[in-house]
């Protein structure tokens, strides 16, 4: 992992206009005590990391909206303004809304967020990462 983000931030040309969603499938059976939504019938599985490597990334950012791995299609469809996947798919449920005494809860549920929260596509920041970025 740590290789293929050197090469893209290796080439400032290539790597200005990227984010890099770092994540893996499952919790390998694990038990988490966080909040899972009930999505549907087989439910929503444990939390898993993410991590995002961007030019435009908020800097050491850690949110607690309710996120899934379709939230990466979410991004993607929100970033391009591309219609949703399929009339069936959970990329049609809403961002989540919650209350600041409980941040980790949708009130609106069940919703998925579209990790647009962790950009700030207004400026490009001066920090950007150099070599050798290490996971």
């Amino acid at each position: 992992m740590s290789n293929i983000v050197n090469e893209v931030i290796a080439k400032p040309s290539l790597f200005k206009s990227k984010a890099i969603f770092i994540t893996f499938d499952e919790g390998g059976g694990y038990y988490d005590s966080g909040y899972v939504q009930p999505l549907s019938f087989f439910g929503d599985g444990p939390r898993v990391p993410l991590m995002v490597v961007s030019p435009y990334a908020k800097r050491g950012y850690v949110d607690h909206t309710y996120y899934d791995h379709v939230s990466i299609l979410k991004f993607i469809e929100r970033n391009w303004d591309l219609p949703p996947l399929s009339e069936r798919s959970l990329d049609n449920l809403p961002n989540p809304h919650a209350t600041d005494d409980n941040p980790y809860v949708p009130t609106n549920g069940p919703a998925i967020g579209d990790l647009m929260n962790f950009f700030n596509f207004n400026h490009l920041r001066s920090d950007t990462p150099t070599l050798p970025f290490v996971a």
